[in-house]
């Protein structure tokens, strides 16, 4: 089980991931967006979406930092193991309530307004379930091996197994001696890398670049205010046919 779980999993959760994300360009390109149900309702959204995707931003670059980054580097700019202790309980523990009480009221918004009830499909369902499960699994790891003088050292077990997954020699004996809490915290994030090119999370992946470039659309005649033979202003030029 310790082999398949660390071992063969990361590898079947980055297939999907992948391949996912294949298949949903070629064959499901107009779907690949967020759905979004803010036409039926804009004022908790307003407020729930930015919390979310804040929150999730700071978790997702702690996590990086506390796999990616060993401890020899966080040592060499000043930093000891009590005060990345101290870094990782508050600001990680801040990022991940952050995110969860942006899920929370999104979950609340859409449990309660008819209109984005109906438009919520089962694959948003199993989406928020395994997100918020992600998100409070890290949470409850993080509380239950922590406190102000020390905390459980993850860069000695399960960021060198992280890392060894990208040489494709799992170690998978670095995560024999993790606690329960952390173990289940990975497989549920492995299970959410997976589902994400099947769920409206798929737009993570993209970026509007091309807007960015794209020529001026003029939706009004000329300003008739302008005085006569006055050049045109940018964005209102003559298009030649």
């Amino acid at each position: 089980m310790d082999t398949f779980l660390w071992g063969a999993l990361p590898y079947i959760a980055l297939a999907l991931l992948v391949s996912g994300l294949v298949w949903r360009y070629r064959y499901d390109r107009f779907g690949w967006t967020t759905r979004s149900s803010e036409i039926y309702e804009s004022r908790l959204l307003n407020l729930a979406s930015p919390v979310f995707h804040y929150g999730i931003l700071f978790v997702l670059v702690g996590h990086l930092m506390g796999l990616f980054v060993p401890a020899s580097w966080t040592d060499a700019v000043g930093m000891d193991e009590h005060a990345y202790n101290l870094l990782s309980l508050f600001a990680g523990c801040a990022a991940g309530l952050l995110a969860v009480t942006g899920i929370l009221v999104l979950l609340y918004r859409r449990r309660t307004n008819p209109a984005v009830l109906r438009a919520t499909t089962r694959n948003d369902k199993l989406m928020y379930a395994v997100l918020l499960a992600a998100i409070v699994l890290g949470l409850v790891a993080k509380l239950t091996h922590a406190s102000l003088d020390a905390g459980y050292d993850y860069r000695t077990t399960i960021a060198p197994w992280v890392r060894s997954l990208f040489t494709l020699s799992p170690d998978v004996y670095r995560m024999a001696d993790v606690p329960v809490a952390f173990k289940v915290h990975a497989v549920v994030g492995l299970l959410l890398f997976a589902l994400l090119p099947f769920t409206r999370l798929v737009h993570m992946f993209s970026a509007p670049v091309q807007y960015l470039f794209r020529p001026y659309l003029v939706y009004r005649s000329r300003d008739p205010k302008l005085p006569a033979g006055a050049p045109p202003r940018r964005g209102w030029e003559e298009i030649e046919d």
